[in-house]
């Protein structure tokens, strides 16, 4: 077989030109580690942005979504976050961690 009548492999996939698949397609990221809180005292957007931001701050964390209307916090984490270390960050905030949902 000639290059000429090889068919061209495309690019873009997980395997390289040799067929095997690479390292780095078979680690593809975990999402981490997601808890839902129950806080006290938040009423409004105002409310949710300072506890999202004081949470946010914690190392490893990903993602904060705060609802006053619920009392609930969600927090995605690279790993599960000690539950001192959040009521910390949401006293620091101005409200009270109540516990998880």
């Amino acid at each position: 077989m000639t290059a000429e009548t090889e068919t061209p492999r495309t690019t873009g996939s997980c395997c390289s030109p040799t067929g095997s698949c690479s390292d780095e397609a078979a680690e593809a990221p975990s999402d981490g580690v997601t808890t839902v809180y129950e806080v006290t005292g938040m009423t409004c957007g105002h409310c949710e942005g300072a506890v999202s931001e004081e949470i946010s701050a914690l190392e490893g964390v990903t993602s904060v979504t705060a609802e006053a209307s619920s009392g609930r916090v969600t927090v995605t984490s690279a790993a599960a976050l000690p539950e001192d270390v959040v009521r910390a960050a949401v006293d620091e905030a101005g409200y009270e961690l109540a516990g998880r949902a």
